[in-house]
């Protein structure tokens, strides 16, 4: 069962964890595009033009679409054993990655925690 771990990218780049097989950057600037927001939403978000409730219903509505299209990767990381989610936002502030969290998890997953001390 794929254990899910949440980071944030500079706690990630402090325990050297970018490099790490299990490690997973979701950011629209440089993440795997499987699984990022649109740089739309998030401008529109930091801009205070979208709601994190309208956030939450654009990202799922793409992650349902990236689902059907990119069945495959999503497969590969619900077949891993952990991955760690990444992404800039401060922890325990509103952010996508505990929403794809949340997916990954009513995909059969189990999620851990967030973390600043990740030791595998």
């Amino acid at each position: 069962m794929l254990k899910i771990y949440t980071i944030q990218i500079s706690v990630a780049k402090k325990l050297n964890l970018t490099e790490d097989p299990r490690y997973l950057d979701i950011t629209v600037k440089s993440g795997d595009k499987t699984f990022v927001p649109t740089w739309k939403m998030v401008m529109g978000y930091k801009a205070g033009k979208i709601s994190e409730e309208e956030y939450a219903d654009l990202y799922y509505r793409l992650m349902r679409e990236s689902y059907r299209k990119n069945r495959k990767r999503w497969d590969e990381i619900l077949s891993l054993d952990e991955i760690i989610l990444a992404c800039y936002c401060r922890p325990g502030s509103f952010c996508h990655r505990y929403l794809l969290k949340d997916m990954l998890m009513k995909c059969g997953a189990k999620s851990v925690n967030e973390t600043s001390t990740y030791h595998p």
